[in-house]
């Protein structure tokens, strides 16, 4: 299976054209949406750049185009007043030890400075408490300086540096609203202490600057502890990966580091052992353990001849695996590579929030200077004045409107990609949850696509043998699951296949060739209807055989004599969740439709086990995207799930293609899900997970706008105190990030409609 089209949609038709370029970048220093607007203005002025995307909470910055240089693109982000990294092994996603670290001390310097910010704040607190009892507890205002100078200074340095570039860069963030808000409250203090006269005690507010900052600073450590759970998904897959792998070396068996694999080496993996690269087995037998991989949580029993996948484990049985893809070209890498690419998508929702943020902060400035004049003019003191203004400015930082969506969308996809639903990306992700019908294929979608022969009928009686014998001809160099079910049975019934010539192909509807000196049809009625084949001698067989559900394959001999030699009959039995998958979408509201090549009856008899809404049987390959156009043109929102080459061309033209990895390579190209196990009841998980993670980025937003639109106010009117606007603000970045996380608890839903 190859996934590797997926990986990167937003330069996929450039790639075709064989000079696009990617290159994913670390940023440091955003804090905002208001920076990530910034960074994408700047990183869009490069010449060959023609797209880019910035994730805040990944700070990662996945940049697309033409032959661009990656250096200028790190000119341009520090221009901007961020640092930037080239990452040049990948996307380089919150993962791997070196990662984590990083991760970590930083962590630890940050909650220091929380901690160390604390213990300055409290005191400065004193006052405040004592004036609760009638008591004067105030500190002297030099000691009130001497706490609050480093805290507003070295632990509040950051905003400063972050400020000082935004306003370099014509620009505001969350940073500037940081300091105005708290330099003013600083500063007001210090001059009220100065011009005190003698004896005076002055009311400062070395506190309301000194424990904002406090507030923010906890504020950014909670919410980067939060922000590093919303990346789970990525170090999972990432652990996978063996660092080292047994490779055999004549009669010796060599350890090497997985980086040095090449394709064609026999990897030696012992039980409990992860398989370090994609491969076929060349020896051994074991219960395999691929979970991780497809969500799959029963172990499956492997040997000689099957596939394997990198990052599976060997459960009870010693393996010899021949390596057939590494590195880069495994399995493994291609799903994290495409969950990445999904966790950096931007959602059209997102764009309306960069727009917004790219005017928030001047509008929040203007609405404190006006709050501060009228405050003025009011209450006639600058204290009362400043407070209000400091208030406004800090309440109104837009933390929460740049996380929301992209928090959500990672913790979505993430846990998505657990249990075996891989989302190409968020315009993916945000077409799924818009979905009012399903369309299936039928043949190895709703069926297990493993057809048996149920049924030989000859013209004549006894000529059943030769038949099997023509069939297996006509069919031995076909992958079609009805072939497969005409060789199996050819091999067991011993009946070796006569050769041929001239064998063509006639899509969805059979094979034609000459078989010794006479040229013979296989295939279904629409075959047959295409050379006026009279079926009459056999109707009757057909018709029965139709009406219990099987397919029917005709043989004919067109010459030199036209005579119909006689038919085969298929069975396919339903895959055993399909029932309650098709139950499961019409209580999501979902309508359910079956398109399939294969004849009337067939199609009806399953749809009817199944209860499915409508049919349409008997149609080409290209008429299945008709289908599903026309489905469009109704006004509906078309899924179509299918696995079959057949299928492409209705993934391509529904709204949304759901691909099943059982299938073919070029299926899963042009889907923008793909479910990697062949589970029915995935597709409903991937509508259910689209919808929720789309009910959190609205309930992220919506609280996002909530602070803001009633903060602002009551900041405005004097009803907030810094202090509390600090922590309200805070408390919003973190609220919208442990909603998102919510997610993390998802899984799909059972067959029976309960949640597992």
């Amino acid at each position: 299976m190859s996934i590797e089209a997926q990986t990167a949609p937003a330069y996929e038709a450039d790639n075709q054209e064989g000079n696009s370029q990617e290159a994913f970048f670390a940023i440091d220093g955003m804090t905002c949406a208001s920076c990530v607007a910034r960074v994408e203005k700047a990183v869009l002025g490069v010449q060959g750049v023609s797209s880019v995307t910035i994730n805040l909470a990944t700070e990662r910055a996945y940049v697309y185009g033409r032959e661009f240089s990656p250096e200028a693109v790190q000119s341009a982000i520090a221009g901007a007043g961020y640092k930037a990294s080239y990452l040049t092994d990948g996307a380089g996603s919150p993962g791997g030890d070196a990662s984590d670290k990083t991760r970590s001390a930083k962590s630890d310097k940050e909650l220091r400075h929380v901690l160390i910010g604390t213990v300055l704040s409290l005191p400065l607190l004193a006052g405040m408490v004592g004036s609760l009892l009638d008591a004067d507890w105030a500190l002297p205002g030099w000691l009130q300086l001497v706490l609050a100078t480093p805290v507003q200074f070295w632990l509040g340095g950051r905003f400063y540096n972050g400020a000082v570039k935004a306003v370099r860069a014509r620009a505001g963030n969350m940073d500037l609203l940081v300091v105005l808000g708290t330099s003013a409250a600083f500063g007001l203090s210090l001059y009220l202490m100065l011009t005190a006269g003698a004896g005076e005690t002055p009311h400062l507010y070395f506190e309301a600057s000194s424990v904002l900052i406090t507030f923010v600073l906890l504020g950014k450590w909670l919410e980067a502890r939060a922000k590093s759970q919303t990346a789970s998904a990525i170090r999972a897959l990432m652990d996978l990966r063996p660092d080292v792998a047994r490779v055999q070396r004549g009669d010796r068996e060599i350890e090497l580091p997985v980086t040095e694999l090449r394709v064609g080496d026999l990897m030696v993996v012992r039980p409990g052992d992860r398989v370090p690269a994609d491969g076929i087995i060349r020896s051994g037998t074991s219960a395999v353990d691929e979970s991780m991989l497809t969500g799959e949580s029963v172990p499956l029993e492997k040997t000689k001849g099957d596939r394997m996948t990198g990052g599976a484990i060997a459960l009870d049985g010693l393996l010899v695996i021949e390596a057939t893809a590494v590195g880069a070209e495994t399995m493994l890498a291609k799903i994290i590579r495409l969950v990445e690419g999904a966790q950096a998508s931007k959602a059209a929702v997102q764009r309306l929030v960069d727009r917004i943020s790219a005017v928030f902060v001047p509008i929040v400035l203007v609405i404190a200077l006006v709050t501060f004049a009228a405050w003025l003019l009011i209450d006639g003191t600058m204290e009362t004045a400043i407070l209000a203004a400091v208030a406004v400015l800090v309440i109104a930082c837009p933390c929460a409107l740049g996380l929301a969506t992209p928090t959500a969308i990672m913790v979505g996809t993430g846990v998505a990609a657990k249990h075996g639903i891989l989302i190409k990306d968020a315009q993916a992700l945000e077409q799924a949850k818009e979905v009012t019908v399903v369309a299936f294929d039928k043949t190895g979608t709703l069926t297990r696509g493993t057809p048996r022969l149920s049924a030989i009928v000859a013209a004549h009686e006894g000529q059943e043998p030769g038949l099997l014998s023509i069939a297996a001809a006509l069919q031995q160099s076909s992958s079609h699951p009805l072939a497969k079910a005409v060789m199996s049975e050819a091999q067991a019934a011993g009946v070796a296949p006569l050769p041929v010539s001239a064998a063509r192909n006639h899509a969805g509807m059979g094979v034609s060739g000459r078989v010794g000196e006479r040229t013979i049809l296989m295939g279904n009625n629409k075959l047959m209807a295409a050379h006026n084949i009279d079926l009459a001698p056999l109707g009757e067989d057909a018709a029965r055989f139709e009406a219990e559900g099987n397919t029917v394959s005709w043989i004919v001999e067109i010459a030199p004599a036209l005579r119909v030699l006689g038919l085969m009959a298929f069975g396919d039995s339903i895959k055993p969740e399909a029932q309650d998958t098709i139950a499961e979408l019409h209580r999501m509201k979902v309508q359910t439709i079956m398109v399939t090549g294969d004849n009337e009856g067939a199609a009806r008899t399953v749809a009817a086990d199944l209860g499915i809404d409508r049919v349409v049987a008997g149609v080409l390959p290209a008429d299945k995207s008709d289908v599903v156009q026309s489905l469009k043109a109704d006004g509906a929102s078309v899924a179509m799930v299918g696995d079959g080459i057949n299928d492409a061309p209705a993934l391509a033209a529904a709204d949304i293609g759901i691909a099943m990895a059982t299938g073919t390579d070029v299926a899963m190209h042009v889907a923008g899900i793909t479910l990697m196990r062949g589970d029915l009841g995935l597709v409903v998980g991937a509508l259910d997970i689209s919808r929720r993670t789309y009910s959190k980025i609205r309930q992220g937003l919506f609280w996002a706008f909530i602070y803001n639109l009633v903060g602002i106010p009551l900041a405005a009117l004097g009803y907030l105190s810094p202090m509390i606007a600090g922590a309200a603000m805070a408390l919003s970045s973190v609220s919208v990030v442990l909603n998102a996380l919510t997610l993390r608890g998802w899984s799909p839903r059972s067959h029976e409609g309960r949640r597992q």
